[in-house]
């Protein structure tokens, strides 16, 4: 019988942050994708208040605890000094033409699945595929030799890390960022905690305050439990918040190659999720066995669940993996991916329906531009 390690543990703990997370995002039906869509189709920003609420709770708590010396976050992906602007943003477009094809992203799909839905099924497996062979397979290659080919170097400038802290405290020539570090977070954890709060559809919804302290909350204590009750001499762990393209490709892999594997954080947080949610299904009588109806919505789901598991890698995470988690950070590439995320995601519902009007796709995609462009045109003038 293996002996029970610090791997072990931190795996343990992964899996029930990750659980509490499935149940309440199954609940509340919490959904980045969903969440655009309300803006884009109907004006609401009650969903996306959700996810502006958690990302500004992760703010709060990740910095408290770098600030405290507990949760060493430099030592996490998102904050290489290695800038990959490209990989950002054409990562971040396709992640967000994909989740959109499949009707969710990664956790939205995990979710779906611990509710009886095969469709997620089909998605989650072509996407950790997808994501392996991004991450170590054909597909790394193209990532490597291509798109990581376009990439600044942060530490010929003399800055340490891609922060906005480091930056703004070099362009300042600041010896100390201490302060400076409180002073943005406070300030950017306010910025998106106050534009969920001012939206009178996000205020009367219960369900979504409560997705966004909960999932916040969940993405910190990823970063405690990764970050510091992972820490050990012999057994160290790289800290790291949720995040489920990467994590999901893992799984698959470790599925399939059980007695020669070894469980980690990520690996847990996937099962985690997708039991969560089952849970929730199960004490809500909600499970419902869901299936495809017809080839056409088939073949969004494939197209787009390879979209997600290679521009979720490309951009080094996903809605949750850069939009909360990269973003607890303050790191500018998790600002730049999750802005492509969420461009990507909007330019694709308005050219479906454009489509649908039966315009051509180029012409769909010039309208669709154009109006996506237009708020931008008026606040210039």
């Amino acid at each position: 019988m293996e002996e029970f390690s610090n791997l072990h543990l931190v795996a343990i703990l992964g899996f029930i942050i990750a659980a509490v997370f499935g149940f309440i995002g199954n609940k509340t039906h919490f959904c980045s994708m969903g969440a655009i869509s309300d803006v884009i189709n109907m004006g609401s920003k009650g969903r996306l208040g959700a996810w502006f609420l958690a990302i500004g709770v992760a703010i709060l708590g990740a910095q408290f605890l770098f600030f405290q010396g507990l949760v060493d976050l430099n030592a996490s992906i998102y904050l290489s000094p290695n800038f990959y602007i490209l990989s950002y943003i054409l990562g971040g477009i396709l992640f967000g033409i994909g989740m959109t094809l499949a009707a969710g992203c990664g956790q939205r799909n995990l979710i779906r699945l611990g509710g009886g839905n095969l469709k997620a099924l089909v998605v989650i497996i072509v996407l950790g595929i997808t994501a392996y062979m991004t991450m170590r397979g054909l597909l790394a290659v193209v990532r490597l030799n291509w798109v990581y080919a376009v990439n600044a170097d942060l530490t010929s400038q003399g800055i340490n890390d891609q922060s906005l802290i480091s930056y703004l405290g070099s362009l300042l020539n600041l010896e100390n960022t201490a302060w400076l570090r409180v002073i943005i977070g406070v300030v950017l954890a306010g910025g998106f905690i106050t534009y969920a709060f001012i939206h009178k559809e996000f205020r009367r919804s219960f369900d979504n305050i409560l997705a966004g302290v909960i999932i916040g909350v969940c993405v910190v204590a990823a970063w405690y439990v990764t970050g510091y009750v992972g820490q050990d001499d012999f057994e160290p762990v790289m800290p790291q918040g949720m995040a489920f393209i990467g994590p999901t490709g893992n799984a698959i892999s470790y599925l399939m190659t059980f007695t020669g594997a070894q469980i980690n954080f990520g690996i847990a947080i996937a099962f985690g999720m997708i039991t969560g949610s089952f849970l929730y299904a199960l004490v809500s009588r909600s499970f419902r066995i869901e299936t495809f109806s017809n080839k056409s919505e088939m073949t969004s789901h494939l197209i787009g669940a390879v979209l997600m598991g290679f521009g979720g890698v490309l951009s080094f995470g996903c809605t949750i993996g850069q939009g909360v988690t990269g973003m607890s950070t303050l790191a500018m590439g998790s600002i730049l991916a999750l802005g492509s995320i969420i461009f990507g995601s909007a330019l694709t519902m308005k050219v479906q329906y454009h489509i649908l009007d039966e315009k051509g796709f180029f012409t769909a995609l010039a309208t669709s531009l154009l109006e996506l462009l237009r708020p931008w045109k008026k606040q210039a003038t």
